[in-house]
């Protein structure tokens, strides 16, 4: 019987399937290092805010404390974003002529909520809560980052599963005491698995825990 197919072949089939393993492992190596870029986590990308309003004066500069806006921090599974009317408290009597805060003051007069745009948003499959979280000494700055830095707030962070479970498997590196938690210089203490003992901190890694 003639030989149908030219011994070449051989070679040609076994190049195009290692090729096509190749391209394959490529295609994921892209599909995963864009999923990590800061184009896709929007990491250290400050979105554009109705007010331009400025931590890094306000808790940099003034030294006002998160719980002065962020008032359900403690208590609640959101941070909470601040009412006109907190804004108002001090911005009646200071710059209260400025352009920059011509929105605040409509608001307030309106009773229409600034539409803010957050920064730190989960996608609605997970579930985080601030206060388990603050009650176990886990700091502002862990997460946020230098916001005291930020003229802009951005993310310091990718948010990203795998960047939250290197917390949950090694807790004893992140915590800090509670009552330096809100505080911009202590990203953790020296001796953080004491804390773990003493806050009963005991992370789960289970997909319930935040895929509820």
């Amino acid at each position: 019987m003639p030989q149908i197919f030219h011994p070449s072949t051989n070679t040609i089939s076994r190049v195009s399937l290692f090729g096509a393993l190749f391209l394959l492992g490529g295609a994921l190596w892209v599909l995963v290092t864009v999923q990590r870029s800061s184009y896709m986590t929007r990491q250290g990308d400050p979105p554009v805010q109705p007010v331009p309003f400025s931590h890094q004066h306000h808790v940099g500069g003034i030294g006002i404390d998160c719980r002065y806006c962020h008032t359900s921090v403690e208590t609640s599974p959101f941070a909470g974003i601040p009412p006109t009317q907190t804004c108002m408290s001090c911005h009646s009597r200071l710059w209260s002529d400025s352009p920059t805060l011509a929105p605040v003051r409509d608001s307030a007069r309106t009773g229409r909520s600034l539409e803010w745009i957050r920064v730190h948003n989960l996608a609605d499959f997970v579930y985080f809560d601030h206060s388990v979280h603050l009650a176990k000494g886990v700091a502002c700055l862990t997460c946020h980052g230098h916001v005291d830095r930020m003229p802009l707030v951005w993310k310091s962070a990718s948010l990203q599963m795998e960047w939250c479970l290197e917390c949950h498997r090694h807790p004893e590196r992140y915590l800090s005491p509670r009552e330096a938690i809100f505080r911009m210089d202590t990203p953790g203490a020296a001796h953080a698995e004491n804390l773990v003992k003493l806050y009963r901190a005991k992370p789960r890694t289970d997909c319930s825990t935040c895929h509820r």
